[in-house]
């Protein structure tokens, strides 16, 4: 036996590998394939909306079908009606259930969720509306033509109608409006075990349970516990010592570019909405506040490109024309008095009509500059606790940028302009650098007041409380174009013309 051991031990001597005497070459793993002959395969991405679609104009049994559906997320369904005739969608209104109905409109856009409704019998469109969280609720209630209206909220249960009709009281603008009464509220006087079944009680309607708020006995807000607090509570402990009296909170009436800034602040997943006597209303999840933002987003960018409101692919061209005429016109008018402007100069261009074209780049630069200022004082004016001084830090900065910016593209200008206007035009070296000079200084010049007008054009509409980004794009070009225009061939009277005399005013 002991020459066995001493046989098995050697033999696994001669399989042992000193790795220390190895070369760190050796180490290396074979390649057994060259990575050259690998090519990578796209990743196929599913087209849920098209199985759908091929699902739901299949020939299966309705109970197959709803089956089906039911691999398919809420999201992916909604999406899928759009590319359905309105008889196939009527095929699936009859199958699904008002309540998988609902959770499928909650992803459909209040536009379309208007035409879906109204394709539907009254009957199942008010149970369809009376499973949306309220909040989606009225947005589609809106939409839809006065009389539809008022028989759908006739047709819904009291508690319903109830929940809708305090939703609807708030202004589109307001906060309120975008709040829900799925949440669990529940009276600071209860014991664990009580609050406990209470919450069990809720959550059979309510399924927003990851925070539970907490009102005294005259139903004012007193603060908010945490789901997982409550749970894991003795039941010898008081309710009260779990109750977060500092949590955040909004008031109904609210503008909700007002408090929007407040809500982001905070990572809770509810924040409870009160009435003027502190009442809890509803609340605000993140989802909401997602589409809040997605919302401001869009309007911020609708008056940055000088609409009057948001478009989208299916709106009529009437519409789209009403959105943009206004700003154009205005535009249009600014755009006249530029014109008018370099008409003044008319005499120094025809006196030295090779400073005509290098105003596109006086005239691009400045813009540029102005609305890069205008784009970053907006955003740190959606601070509401930004001070006096931090605005003064904010104008004092973006002038220094300005002039920092124009220094450095203007010494560029100056050398390789001046290479330009000599080779390429065939101008005197010092009429070349004179012209390159003029540009220079005009591009410092117009891209410092550019930046001042960037900056202190949003703070004059916030000081009068008007949205500043209505001080969009269009409109501070159009200022910025005329700033360009009169500095350019105002340097270039001055100091050509006059100065230098290179050329003479007609």
């Amino acid at each position: 036996m002991a020459r066995e051991t001493e046989l098995l031990e050697e033999e696994k001597t001669k399989k042992a590998i000193d790795v220390d005497a190895l070369d760190p070459e050796t180490l290396e793993v074979e390649k057994l394939i060259d990575p050259e002959e690998v090519k990578e395969e796209p990743i196929e991405v599913p087209n849920y909306e098209e199985e759908i679609v091929k699902i739901i104009r299949g020939n299966s049994s309705p109970k197959l079908l709803k089956s089906k559906l039911e691999d398919y997320h809420d999201n992916s369904i909604a999406d899928a009606m759009q590319l359905l005739k309105k008889s196939e969608r009527q095929k699936l209104y009859r199958i699904l259930d008002p309540e998988t109905l609902g959770a499928i409109f909650e992803y459909v856009s209040k536009e379309d969720a208007s035409i879906y409704i109204n394709e539907m019998d009254l009957k199942k469109a008010s149970k369809v509306i009376s499973e949306l969280e309220p909040d989606t609720a009225v947005e589609i209630l809106r939409e839809l033509e006065k009389g539809k209206r008022t028989l759908l909220i006739d047709s819904m249960e009291s508690d319903v109608r109830k929940d809708i009709k305090v939703v609807a009281s708030f202004d589109e603008d307001e906060i309120g409006s975008k709040m829900t009464t799925n949440c669990i509220i529940i009276n600071d006087d209860l014991s664990i075990s009580e609050a406990m079944d209470e919450l069990v009680e809720q959550a059979k309607e309510n399924d927003n349970i990851s925070t539970i708020f907490v009102e005294d006995k005259d139903r004012a807000f007193v603060g908010a516990i945490d789901l997982k607090e409550l749970i894991i509570a003795k039941k010898t402990m008081h309710l009260k010592d779990l109750i977060m009296t500092s949590f955040p909170y909004v008031y109904g009436h609210e503008n909700i570019d007002d408090c929007i800034e407040r809500l982001k602040d905070y990572s809770e997943g509810l924040i409870p909405v009160l009435d003027n006597n502190n009442r809890i209303l509803g609340v605000i999840t993140s989802q909401n506040l997602v589409e809040v933002v997605d919302e401001e987003m869009g309007e911020d960018y609708a008056k940055f490109a000088g609409l009057t409101a948001e478009e989208d692919l299916s709106e009529p061209l009437v519409e789209s024309l009403k959105k943009r005429l206004p700003w154009l016109l205005i535009l249009l008018c600014l755009g006249m008095f530029v014109s008018t402007v370099v008409g003044i100069f008319e005499g120094v261009i025809a006196g030295l009509p090779i400073i005509m074209a290098f105003q596109t780049l006086i005239l691009d630069m400045s813009g540029n500059v102005g609305t890069q200022s205008l784009a970053v004082t907006i955003r740190v004016l959606m601070d509401e606790n930004l001070t006096f001084k931090q605005k003064i830090d904010l104008f004092w900065k973006e002038v220094r940028v300005g002039f920092c910016n124009g220094l450095i593209l203007a010494s560029l200008s100056f050398i390789f302009l001046g290479l330009y206007i000599h080779f390429v035009k065939g101008r005197p070296w010092g009429q070349a650098y004179s012209i390159s000079g003029c540009i220079g200084i005009s591009l410092i010049v117009a891209m410092i007041i550019s930046s001042t007008l960037g900056t202190l054009i949003p703070m004059f509409f916030k000081k009068i409380k008007v949205d500043p980004a209505v001080a969009s794009g269009p409109l501070i070009t159009t200022l910025n174009d005329l700033i360009a225009v009169v500095t350019y061939y105002g340097v270039s009277w001055i100091l050509l013309i006059n100065v230098l005399q290179l050329g003479r005013v007609v």
